[in-house]
């Protein structure tokens, strides 16, 4: 079945554009809000020092004891708050409401901080590089806590992970480095140009790796960087999506105008969702 798409001029200028939001990021009137819990990390192993605070989101009636699929958020806090611009929790409670999602028990993390210091921010630290030390942190510390209260399915290919700007590498690189655990990513406005040593992914994935994965990649076309030819934000998302599709890897490419702003990523997160778990309903 062919889908119409309604005509929509586009812009003349591609700088100062910002999305209108759509129906799913703003509650139904029929839709009940989802259960939230929290808890916090104070010890660890991955990250001595740091302390973060944690919210597991389910939707309204999820059955707790039933295992279900898990999404993971980077930033935490930023991505779940209902009045920001991503807007996570209506999102989820939307869609599954009307089983277009299977019923998720989202997890919520935030960075880590080093309480007391002169610069307490660990998140790039966390987010950019390239090794499997965040994704440790995730399946190792982060979701046996999450387990002790809501049942979750085990396999990879039900696990996904979010981020944007770092916590797009931090999403994409948590299921590279660990495809046994996490197989199902959303990175919006990756900042993969300013990874310790640059950009992996090209390079890897032209070598003949490649990985169970399946990835939404979305760049915005005035992004840092995006007329120079080095530490180009954009074209560092362009290249990651090619050398993804070159290597077969389920992937989608959504470019949007507009720069380094989380807008366009939260517009357009209902869709990414409905689309990384089309399969699970």
């Amino acid at each position: 079945m062919t889908e119409i798409v309604p005509f929509r001029a586009l812009p003349l200028q591609a700088d100062a554009v910002s999305y209108a939001y759509g129906p799913d990021s703003r509650r139904g009137d029929d839709v009940r809000a989802g259960t939230i819990r929290t808890f916090e990390i104070v010890d660890s192993v991955a990250y001595p020092g740091t302390v973060r605070k944690i919210w597991v989101h389910a939707p309204h009636g999820h059955d707790a004891d039933a295992p279900a699929a898990v999404m993971v958020f980077n930033d935490g806090w930023w991505y779940l708050d209902p009045a920001g611009d991503v807007r996570a929790g209506i999102v989820l409670d939307n869609l599954a409401h009307r089983a277009e999602i299977p019923s998720l028990v989202s997890v919520f993390v935030d960075p880590g901080v080093f309480p007391d210091t002169t610069n307490p921010k660990n998140r790039n630290a966390e987010y950019d590089e390239a090794d499997a030390r965040y994704a440790g942190f995730l399946l190792d510390e982060v979701l046996p806590r999450v387990a002790e209260t809501h049942a979750l399915r085990p396999e990879p290919d039900r696990r996904g992970i979010c981020g944007g700007s770092s916590g797009g590498n931090g999403a994409l690189t948590a299921a590279w480095q660990r495809p046994d655990g996490i197989r199902r990513v959303i990175s919006f406005n990756g900042s993969f140009a300013q990874m310790p040593g640059g950009n992996p992914y090209p390079a890897l994935l032209r070598s003949g790796e490649g990985r169970p994965l399946r990835v939404f990649l979305h760049a915005a076309h005035r992004d840092l960087g995006w007329n120079d030819r080095d530490h180009n934000w954009f074209a560092e998302n362009l290249e990651t999506a090619a050398a993804l599709t070159r290597a077969g890897t389920d992937v989608r490419l959504v470019v949007g105008d507009g720069g380094h702003h989380p807008n366009h990523g939260g517009v357009i997160l209902p869709d990414a969702l409905r689309w990384l778990w089309r399969d699970e309903r």
